[in-house]
């Protein structure tokens, strides 16, 4: 049933080639790609655009009709080099119909886990969920039932190398293009985190900066916050510091418990992880020292 909705999704999809672009801001930079776009018949579905003023970048996702173009990805790519290099452009092309391998990992608990799943059994992901990665044995079952691969790597406290060796050796060989941490509870070692930088995405349940680290739902307790919220953002070295991609709040109120700022921040994640990783799979995501250009 999965693979008819899949098919079916994919026929209404229309077939586009994504092209996105970073570089320094400059006159003439929208029509020097419009022009030659127009040259091959290219025909815009989707055109976004950010000149941000303190960095003095640029920034361009277009998504264009594959059928409108006298050649394929490759001759996209051939084509448009040259502007590429005139205007010192770091760009991209990707095919919409060419989906993207996850990994995602996971601990003991389940929301978010098994939200994704939802989502992309009901077809509702473009992506190929080629294993789930997990320290713990507890969603085994739930992860099979998908027909999802599902690999148990415990890892030691005392020696935390030999786990994450398995880890990165795991997702070398499916050739993942990003890894989610669906509620991993243990820290990427810097190596992995170099390695796939700005291709693992993270769910924290805090609205970050504020309540880095653990129990983050207990601190806002403690201060009596009136919002609690999740953060969607890319793992770096530092903890809880990377470019944020997504973010949504709950409001509350002092009538309500730790064990209700829980259950509601778990909606909240569910969501903001969702939307966070379909942004990066339709390449809508740009990031830029440690920021990053959204066009949701």
């Amino acid at each position: 049933m999965r693979i008819l909705v899949e098919k079916v999704q994919q026929a209404i999809r229309m077939h586009t080639y994504r092209l996105v672009i970073a570089c320094p801001d400059r006159v003439g930079i929208v029509s020097r790609v419009s022009n030659l776009l127009a040259t091959y018949n290219g025909w815009i579905t989707e055109a976004n655009h950010h000149s941000d003023n303190l960095s003095g970048w640029f920034f361009m996702r277009h998504e264009i009709r594959a059928d409108s173009l006298p050649f394929d990805l490759d001759g996209l790519r051939t084509v448009f080099a040259p502007i590429g290099e005139e205007y010192q452009m770091d760009w991209w092309v990707s095919d919409s119909r060419q989906q993207k391998k996850v990994v995602l990992m996971a601990s003991r608990e389940s929301h978010c886990l098994a939200d994704l799943l939802h989502r992309w059994h009901s077809g509702e992901l473009g992506c190929e969920i080629t294993s789930v990665i997990s320290n713990h044995n507890d969603l085994r079952s739930m992860v099979e039932w998908h027909g999802i691969p599902f690999h148990h790597v415990p890892v030691d406290p005392a020696d935390k190398t030999p786990a994450f060796a398995r880890v990165n050796e795991l997702v070398r060989a499916q050739q993942a293009d990003c890894i989610v941490l669906a509620r991993y509870m243990q820290i990427l070692p810097p190596e992995l985190c170099a390695e796939y930088a700005h291709r693992i995405i993270n769910i924290h349940h805090s609205f970050l900066p504020s309540f880095v680290g653990a129990k983050p739902y207990h601190q806002a307790a403690e201060r009596g916050v009136k919002l609690i919220g999740a953060t969607c953002h890319y793992v770096t070295e530092e903890l809880d510091a990377g470019p944020i991609i997504e973010q949504d709040v709950a409001r509350i109120s002092h009538r309500q418990n730790i064990e209700d700022l829980v259950r509601l921040g778990k909606d909240v994640e569910k969501m903001v992880l969702s939307r966070g990783l379909r942004y990066h799979l339709e390449d809508r995501v740009l990031v830029h020292d440690n920021k990053t250009v959204v066009f949701s």
